[in-house]
């Protein structure tokens, strides 16, 4: 046997060592298989070898890549080697590692299995133009011949195969976050238009929906795995979370407002609201049944609440209704600052830490401190994968109809327009817009609006996850994997601690001038 194909290592995670020293006309390689084919990669540009990561697939990127993995903190693309040299596909297996390259920022390639690490003379290594192989010699340096001539080990141009697959190019990506920031300022100042409306995050409680103004809500997040009860606490105070490193009240709004408990599932959401009281800035979390949408209503069918009805001392919290769908939709719209007692949140905080704390907002206290190092991000799901945007790019979530007016001649992945209240609005299929496969209408899917250059459109998503504030020391620029890609996926929120990637939309990019133009005919 070759000394280049000795017996495969068993290997488990590990970083590669530093080079030790050599002769000076020798080189180290790491050696590796791709199907039935050889390959050998410089030592001084590994990074590390790893076991195959879990990956999140990223929409209209080459089919070269896996997708994007986190390592230790830093988004890293995989690029599958046998799909870029027409090898076939097969499963993953105890066997398959990624080479981790250094090209100033991490790149993985995907490999069969490693052999090992060899020490090659100069005059083993033989140029490009000799090697006669079933792949592309394109993407190759050179060749190791064996000493006795029975074996060859192709040497692989990284740089090439990444810079072929992936247009890296370093101004992009350099460029990447400015131009999101300056997308996100033309939302939010979109989002301030149309003052005769307001928009409402609506929830339901034991069959009746309810709301917020969205200003009131500084997020919506998951149940917590754990939460401290509180003593001596009225029955409503669930007792704390911990949030961002602080302490939060958690409450239930069932027996805020005197209804029967129910067990706890998936579709139960916690609102965190923030109010203000004796000068502080307080938040608390508030457990629903179910989010439902975020609405956007005109002034004109918001009303007060009944002076009769406002009397009573268990409707006190209930500041007005607003009248959907000519009345026959009501939704009582809350009031957090009578809904609460300052008082009593802080005590709660103060019980769950043992101290004498003041409960106040982090994020509230300073509007030049903390809350200018956090975005605040619509997530939502589109298959395995989770994808965020701007809350301020987001005009309203509503329900998928049961039926939508289909427009001939149009792409294919208009799924046609609706009425909402008055106005046609143009509906995207987001997963056909993005090449994925379909899916069967059912309850958790919703329209995000969103105006793309003026025209407001809306877009079907598997489900809305929630409303979370995302940490600006985890937001990074996406790796440039196309062109179309970087244009719409600008950004990565990598959040280690909770496992999870999500992908940040620049949702002015999600309809081209071409289709916008489409779209726009529709809504017309």
């Amino acid at each position: 046997m070759s000394e280049v194909a000795e017996a495969v290592r068993e290997q488990t995670e590990t970083r590669v060592p530093a080079t030790a020293g050599t002769a000076a006309d020798a080189r180290q390689f790491v050696i590796f298989h791709v199907a039935d084919e050889m390959f050998a990669v410089p030592l001084s540009e590994v990074q590390e070898i790893i076991r195959m990561p879990d990956v999140v697939h990223v929409p209209m990127s080459p089919g070269a890549l896996e997708g994007l993995a986190n390592l230790r903190g830093t988004v890293l693309p995989v690029i599958r080697l046998r799909q870029i040299f027409g090898l076939g596909t097969v499963e993953h297996d105890d066997s398959t590692r990624v080479v981790v390259l250094d090209q100033g920022r991490p790149v993985g390639l995907v490999v069969d299995r490693v052999a090992n690490v060899v020490t090659v003379e100069s005059d083993r290594i033989e140029p490009v133009g000799s090697i006669q192989g079933t792949v592309d010699t394109d993407l190759m340096t050179g060749m190791i011949k064996d000493r006795n001539g029975t074996s060859m080990v192709m040497i692989l141009d990284a740089v090439k195969v990444v810079a072929r697959e992936f247009q890296a190019v370093e101004t992009i990506l350099d460029h990447a976050s400015g131009t999101a920031a300056a997308a996100a300022h033309h939302d939010r100042g979109q989002a301030e238009d149309d003052s005769d409306e307001i928009q409402l995050v609506s929830f339901e409680v034991a069959g009746q929906e309810y709301a917020l103004p969205i200003e009131d809500v500084q997020e919506i997040v998951q149940i917590p795995d754990q939460m401290t009860t509180v003593p001596n606490m009225p029955p409503h105070v669930l007792g704390v979370m911990t949030l961002r490193n602080r302490l939060l009240p958690l409450v239930s709004l069932r027996t805020l407002f005197g209804l029967p408990p129910r067990e706890v599932t998936d579709t139960n959401k916690i609102v965190v609201v923030s109010l203000a009281a004796e000068g502080l800035a307080l938040s608390v979390g508030v457990m629903m049944d179910s989010v439902k949408e975020v609405l956007r209503v005109g002034r004109a069918v918001i009303d007060p609440m009944p002076a009769l009805l406002a009397r009573g001392s268990n409707l006190g919290e209930i500041q007005s209704i607003c009248r959907l769908q000519g009345g026959k939709r009501l939704v009582s719209i809350l009031c957090a600052e009578k809904m609460f007692n300052a008082g009593e949140l802080r005590s709660v905080v103060d019980k769950g830490t043992g101290e004498n704390t003041d409960m106040v907002d982090e994020g509230e206290h300073s509007r030049a401190g903390v809350i200018d190092d956090e975005e605040q991000f619509v997530v939502f799901r589109l298959l395995n994968e989770e994808y965020g945007v701007p809350i301020s790019a987001v005009h309203e979530i509503v329900r998928v109809p049961e039926q939508l007016t289909r427009i001939p001649q149009t792409p294919d992945f208009i799924e046609g327009v609706v009425n909402l209240r008055g106005v046609v609005l143009p509906v995207v299929d987001q997963r056909r817009r993005f090449g994925l496969p379909s899916l069967e209408r059912n309850d958790r899917q919703r329209i995000m609006v969103y105006s793309i250059r003026g025209v407001r459109t809306g877009f079907i998503v598997d489900q809305v996850l929630e409303v979370m504030r995302i940490p600006a020391s985890v937001i990074g620029p996406s790796p440039a994997l196309s062109d179309e890609q970087q244009r719409l996926i600008r950004r990565v929120a990598n959040i280690e601690k909770h496992k999870r990637m999500i992908l940040l939309l620049d949702v002015d990019q999600l309809l081209d001038v071409k289709e916008l133009d489409v779209v726009g005919k529709a809504a017309a």
